[in-house]
């Protein structure tokens, strides 16, 4: 491949280099460094002698009040949609357009790495800019590929290594609870063994009382009692907060005495998901100390080493592989929900409901069957779910995997079944998580990030193209100019019509 030189570079116009640096970018999205992009303001001149009293009021360094419309730099970070840019830096996708005229029409994420420069409008109380961890550390993606939990946790010979509890149907051990909600969540295990020594010492304290553990991560409920239960609860809140940001929706959050944090514009969404947390559960100091450098991110420093030398695990300009609907399209089932969340109650929206017909309502297991939405192999199974890996190589962790829920246990294929395009897994059922009538719930993962149903790769099914609503389980299945209303109570208006091509 042919390279600029130095010298011809000196000659361009600024401009030009500008657009062709984008241009690489968009082309060569393997090619992106891995070290932390600290987004530090230097101190101006004639400030030193005062930096330690500034230190003590000012915690982390602030950002001017830029000109409306005022071009910052940034670069892409993993992730990144022009959306999600637009809502944090107080723009519009157009404007981002106007200044990067090189991004294509079709562009989905933004190759980590791109230089950028996005017209900013000032905000007030934008928080700390220090990056904790960068999100390929915070999925359960390929970063956790080989990470053995129950190993790790042995080797560290504390009170957590001998911990048992009853947990989803059984007597669990530590290692099974942190693995069971790190791949339910899609939740790194590292992020939440260092979640779980920074809040409660599991692994420097020797032992632990029955109301600490209780109250394992600062989660006061009485909801939410001993380690499988606050940790499950924690991950939910962090899912919330992460994807929040990837979408663009969380701007803002209160901290413990109602004082007001908006996320620095610049930062990355597994930041802001632990700002998020910590907000809920500490109060000021104690924030201010863990979202800082000597905080949370230590302590996953001593536990897990240097986060940042992990590689980005989303490149620039996913697409999702052609998909079908997850059953035969012969006879007319409903859309019963529309996106809402992939596991747990509330953020990532990246999930679908489907129902087959039936003479009455409840629950009862169909004799129709649900299908494969795509050719892979069945990674994972348990009470009423499988996930089918696309890209075949039996690592959930890595490219595209499909989460099937309320699939019943009786008649389904085993893990490690090969199936095809349109191929049988099971039968719809209430079996598993929380059902009011026979349907299938799916969701998609992306080297174990959930991708949001309608987002900017929207989950399109048999050309079938999902629309959100204002609320979780609402909206709109659309192909041409056919509209379907998601309808948890199904009537004609959410009736899939019956495509012999679908299929």
């Amino acid at each position: 491949m042919k390279t600029h030189s130095a010298k011809a570079f000196q000659t361009l116009p600024m401009k030009k280099i500008f657009l062709i640096l984008i241009l690489l970018a968009f082309s060569l999205v393997a090619c992106s460094g891995s070290s932390q992009p600290l987004l530090m303001i230097p101190t101006a001149p004639g400030e030193a002698d005062e930096q330690a009293v500034q230190a003590v009021e000012t915690p982390y360094p602030t950002r001017p009040a830029y000109q409306p419309g005022e071009l910052v730099e940034y670069i892409a970070q993993a992730g990144d949609t022009l959306p999600a840019l637009a809502a944090r830096f107080n723009t519009t996708e157009a404007e981002i357009r106007l200044a990067n005229p090189i991004i294509p029409p079709d562009a989905t994420t933004m190759p980590p790495g791109m230089p950028m420069q996005i017209p900013i409008y000032y905000r007030a109380l934008w928080g700390n800019p220090y990056q904790i961890i960068p999100d390929a550390a915070f999925v359960n993606g390929p970063d956790a590929s080989t990470f053995n939990t129950a190993q790790f946790i042995n080797q560290q010979q504390s009170w957590f290594y001998q911990y048992k509890a009853w947990a989803f149907s059984g007597t669990r051990t530590a290692a099974e609870i942190v693995d069971y909600v790190a791949a339910n969540y899609s939740i790194s295990p590292k992020l939440l063994l260092a979640l779980l020594e920074y809040q409660a010492g599991v692994f420097s304290h020797s032992s632990i009382s029955s109301d600490a553990e209780a109250n394992l991560l600062g989660l006061d409920s009485p909801f939410a009692i001993g380690v499988y239960l606050q940790l499950s609860r924690a991950a939910n809140i962090l899912n919330d907060g992460y994807y929040r940001w990837r979408e663009g929706d969380l701007i803002e959050f209160e901290l413990e005495d109602g004082s007001i944090v908006r996320p620095d514009p610049w930062q990355n969404a597994a930041t802001v998901s632990l700002q998020y947390f910590f907000a809920q559960v500490l109060d000021v100091e104690s924030y201010k100390l863990a979202i800082g450098q000597d905080g949370f991110a230590q302590t996953y420093q001593r536990l897990f080493g240097d986060p940042w030398s992990i590689e980005p695990h989303i490149a620039g300009s996913l697409k999702q592989p052609d998909l079908l609907l997850p059953y035969v399209n012969d006879v007319t089932w409903a859309f019963t929900g529309g996106p809402h969340t992939g596991w747990g109650s509330l953020f990532p929206w990246s999930a679908m409901d489907f129902a087959p017909p039936s003479e009455h309502s409840g629950c009862d297991i169909s004799p129709l069957a649900t299908t494969a939405v795509g050719s892979g192999v069945v990674v994972r199974d348990g009470e009423g779910f499988l996930v089918l890996d696309l890209d075949g190589d039996g690592d959930e962790h890595t490219g595209w995997n499909i989460f099937y829920l309320h699939v019943a246990n009786e008649g389904r294929v085993p893990v490690g079944t090969v199936v095809e395009a349109g191929d049988f897994l099971g039968h719809p059922s209430c079996e598993g998580g929380r059902s009011t009538g026979t349907h299938i719930h799916i969701a998609r993962k992306y080297n174990g990030e959930w991708v949001s149903a309608s987002g900017v790769i929207p989950f399109v099914l048999s050309g079938w193209q999902p629309l959100a609503g204002d609320a979780a389980y609402s909206g709109y299945l659309v192909k041409g100019d056919t509209y379907i209303l998601a309808n948890t109570k199904p009537d004609n208006r959410s009736a899939i019509p019956v495509d012999g091509t679908d299929q």
